[in-house]
């Protein structure tokens, strides 16, 4: 059975959906079979793999409001053993979907969802939405473990103990299984004082919640080029620039998630 990770921090703009693509195209690129399930209603981890809105019909909306099985919107992607699960912007009205319909159980209908189909991955990777709303809430209900991309730039700290505490009520709650795989630096650069000392707090705080390559360095995703032109191309950065330093950072990770999982 496969192990659901979701990308969350209420934050935008700190790498959630670059570390979804990139991270499940490194561990496509080990040979396990991946699904992406893009749960943000800016859809950019499903733009990000070449798909445009008039390439399917229904989407991930459809699956959580009842109308289609998860395995009705799955997309194969031009990446061998990646799949993705797209969104819409429709995601945007699922509240008030959710409560017209008063659906019980709301918070765990993601993960009612992929239950029929988690025998066909090894892991599904779960892009969230930059707010603790519905969706957010229902990426950590269905998810075993979550990886927090945090910006090494000013505020990046700002917000993170009602990440924290969210997943605390969640793991009480609804999700006695769910676990933080781990903090990613995201953004660095380390010509910059500001980035080091974001690193620094992160080490001081939560240094058993960094990951760590195979000669024991904390992965670090830098400020880099190539991971931020291979959107545009429809590719991940292990396909558009594999031996960038931004791609070298993510396949570390799927190394470290392989050999610690």
């Amino acid at each position: 059975m496969s192990e659901i990770i979701t990308i969350a921090n209420q934050k935008g703009g700190v790498g959630k959906t670059t570390t979804t693509v990139n991270l499940s195209a490194s561990l496509a690129k080990n040979g396990k079979k991946i699904l992406i399930v893009d749960a943000d209603p800016q859809t950019n981890a499903t733009t990000s793999l070449g798909f445009s809105r008039n390439d399917y019909e229904y989407n991930i909306y459809h699956v959580l409001i009842g109308i289609k099985h998860i395995s009705e919107v799955i997309l194969p992607t031009k990446f061998e053993n990646l799949d993705i699960a797209p969104a819409n912007i429709g995601l945007v009205g699922i509240e008030k979907d959710f409560y017209i319909s008063a659906k019980a159980n709301r918070e765990l209908l993601l993960k009612e969802a992929l239950e029929p189909i988690r025998d066909e991955y090894d892991y599904i990777i779960v892009d969230s939405p930059p707010a603790l709303g519905p969706i957010t809430i229902n990426a950590l209900g269905a998810a075993n473990s979550v990886i927090i991309p945090i910006q090494c730039e000013f505020f990046a700290l700002e917000g993170l103990a009602q990440l924290l505490n969210t997943i605390n009520l969640l793991k009480k709650s609804i999700n006695r299984e769910l676990t933080i795989k781990g903090f990613l630096p995201t953004m660095y650069s380390g010509q910059n004082n500001l980035s080091r000392q974001v690193l620094d707090d992160l080490s001081l705080h939560f240094k058993d919640k960094l990951f760590l390559d195979e000669k024991d360095r904390f992965i670090i995703v830098p400020r880099n080029v190539k991971i931020a032109e291979s959107p545009s191309f429809g590719q991940s950065v292990i396909e558009y620039a594999y031996h960038s330093k931004g791609a070298v950072a993510y396949i570390n990770l799927a190394k470290t998630i392989l050999r610690e999982g």
